[in-house]
């Protein structure tokens, strides 16, 4: 195979989905809201780079802990994302195509971790 294993997942391409919408939105910030821009870009990278440490990890419960980050940083930036549209920041478009995303990424890792055996957080379920 000429691919890592994060690559074949549908989570992680949604992830990279969502990191050229978040880009996009941070780009198109105001001037005075790069501290949104940044954290926006920083929550979003996080996403993609926390799946792709999850899955290459072989102890199902360390993969369930990057996958449960990558959870936590995916409704990190749909807080981000909800801060713009009620700052009226970005166009609504914008928002739902990333909020869209984001809701298929939790529902994803979600069941991740779950099936990782790992969903509490402290190695039982």
């Amino acid at each position: 195979m000429n691919e890592f294993e994060h690559e074949r997942l549908d989570v992680y391409k949604a992830a990279i989905e969502l990191l050229v919408l978040a880009d996009a939105v941070a780009t198109t910030l105001p001037r005075g809201r790069g501290y949104l821009a940044d954290q926006l870009r920083r929550a979003a990278s996080s996403i993609s780079f926390n799946i792709a440490e999850g899955a290459g990890e072989f102890a199902s419960d360390e993969k369930a802990r990057f996958y449960r980050m990558a959870r936590r940083s995916a409704t990190e930036s749909a807080a981000i994302l909800d801060a713009c549209r009620v700052l009226s920041l970005t166009p609504e478009p914008s928002s739902e195509a990333g909020r869209a995303v984001l809701l298929r990424i939790v529902a994803m890792l979600t069941a991740m971790v779950k099936k990782s055996g790992s969903g509490s957080g402290s190695g039982s379920t």
